[in-house]
Parts: C-alpha cells; structure tokens; sequence
C-alpha cells in the first residue's frame, strides 16, 4: 500500500509545480455551465495525473473532476481533483490544491492534497496515520463548542437558495469564526492537522472529500454527514471535526434542519 501512497504524492508534487507555474502567469478562465469556472490549468493538471496514473496503475479505475477518466472493471478506484480551488486561483487568491485519493473495494486506502504554494504535503493511509510533510499530525484537542474555529464553503451555483446561511449563522454565533476559504479539501487537510476544529459542507463530490476524509480519521477525529449518519463521498452533506465537539455540532445542526434558531437571522435594515 506504501508505494500507491508515495506514487500519489509523486505526481500530486508534480502537478502542483505545474498549477504554480500557471498561477504565476496569471491565465485566464472559461465558464462550464453557468457559474463554475475551470481553467486551462485545470485542464493541464488533469491531464498530467491521469497519464501518469494509468501508467503506474493501468488496471485502476480514475475519476477526475474534469471528466478524463476511465472506469474499469477493478477493485481500485482513483478520485482526483487537479485544481481544487478553482475559482480562488483565477483570481491570484493563494489558496488552492491538487489531491488524489484511492479506493479499494469500497474503502479509503491512501490519499494526498497538496498545497503547492506553501509547499505542504498532507498525506494519508488506512492504519498508518496522518502526515503533513513526513511529521504526524492530529487533529485538535478543543472540546467546546464556544472555543472552535470552523470552516464551510457555498456552492458557486444557486447561492441565495442554499440553505447553509442558515448552518452558517448559528455556527458564526456560537464558534470563535467561520472561515470560508474556497478550498473543500484544504479545509479537510487543516481539521486533520489542527488549525480547523470542524468543517461542514452540502453537495460535494467525490473527489473534493476522499483524501480529507482519510486524513481526518487517521489522525484521530471523526467523519459523518451532518445528521450523524456514516459519511458518503456521493453524499448529501458532510461533518468533519475533532471528534470532541462532533455532539455539539450534531445538536446544533439537529435545530436547524428542524427550522429552529437559537438566535434568529437579523431583520434587513439599517443599523441603528
């Protein structure tokens, strides 16, 4: 299993020398549907992966993002995300990556996400633990609601229908802050590592959360929809946190999808 997770990082480190590349030119973008954005860089990145993917593992299946590639008939499946952050990068906003996770018949063996920018190699395998550039890493130690520093991300599409303002709001009120940085997987990276006590999300995809969801569990905290459920890489919703605060958090979500507010949304108007 060694060598599937050091070929992961190989080429998530090659990838990302070439997302840096790219993000010093400062390329532009195109649109694909209405609202998300994808690059040239997205493009080439995915394309560099996946080539050396079926070159190591020609036998594997591999889903990307951007639709390269192949499913075959084996029990090993690849999730690759070639520039997360997208929307962050075409605008010169540092915060984006490159991960890789791989399956085996259903379960979560290896992964990586790679920050190319701050050179930082989180990376993971099912019963050896998390690292972040070769050092273990935990997750945090915070067992209050009240003393967390938590993240979440919206969609880029539909904003003002989505009901995560609502999860939003309580958690900002109830929490030390809400970040919302444009990266799902850093996110995920940084409540394995301890800067993030918790990170939720709606509606993400596959590849935005396998590598985070191994990193988390391997370094000690826990990962389930937000309604306590086993966490799905095709599911609704995800909760990630210490483990600590994982009650607190079901609680709190509990209300809100019960449309309850601990403290109501603030009337539109002018502060007085």
């Amino acid at each position: 299993m060694a060598s599937y997770l050091e070929t992961a990082m190989e080429i998530a480190r090659e990838a990302g020398a070439l997302l840096a590349n790219y993000f010093e030119r400062r390329i532009g973008y195109q649109l694909k549907g209405e609202y998300d954005l994808v690059t040239e860089a997205d493009r080439a990145s995915e394309k560099l992966v996946v080539e050396r993917l079926h070159s190591h593992f020609p036998s594997h299946s591999v889903v990307a993002e951007e639709g390269t590639g192949q499913q075959r008939c084996s029990e090993f499946c690849w999730y690759v995300d070639p520039l997360d952050g997208t929307t962050n990068f075409a605008h010169g906003f540092p915060a984006f990556n490159v991960t890789l996770a791989l399956e085996q018949a259903g379960e979560l063996v290896a992964g990586c996400i790679f920050d190319p920018i701050r050179q930082e190699m989180f990376a993971a395998e099912r019963g050896s633990g998390a690292y972040l550039n070769h050092r273990r890493i935990r997750v945090s130690k915070v067992d209050k609601l009240e003393e967390t520093l938590v993240a979440t991300g919206f969609p880029s599409r539909k904003r003002h229908a989505n009901l995560n303002i609502h999860f939003y709001y309580q958690m900002a009120m109830f929490t030390h802050g809400v970040r919302r940085a444009g990266s799902a997987a850093l996110d995920l990276a940084y409540v394995a590592c301890g800067r993030l006590d918790a990170f939720w999300e709606f509606n993400l995809n596959p590849w935005d959360v396998a590598a985070g969801i191994l990193l988390i569990r391997e370094a000690g905290g826990t990962v389930t929809d937000m309604r306590g459920g086993p966490a799905k890489l095709r599911g609704e919703h995800i909760l990630a946190d210490n483990g600590l605060v994982h009650g607190s958090i079901l609680e709190l979500f509990d209300e809100v999808f019960a449309g309850k507010a601990r403290v109501p949304l603030p009337e539109i108007g002018v502060p007085r």
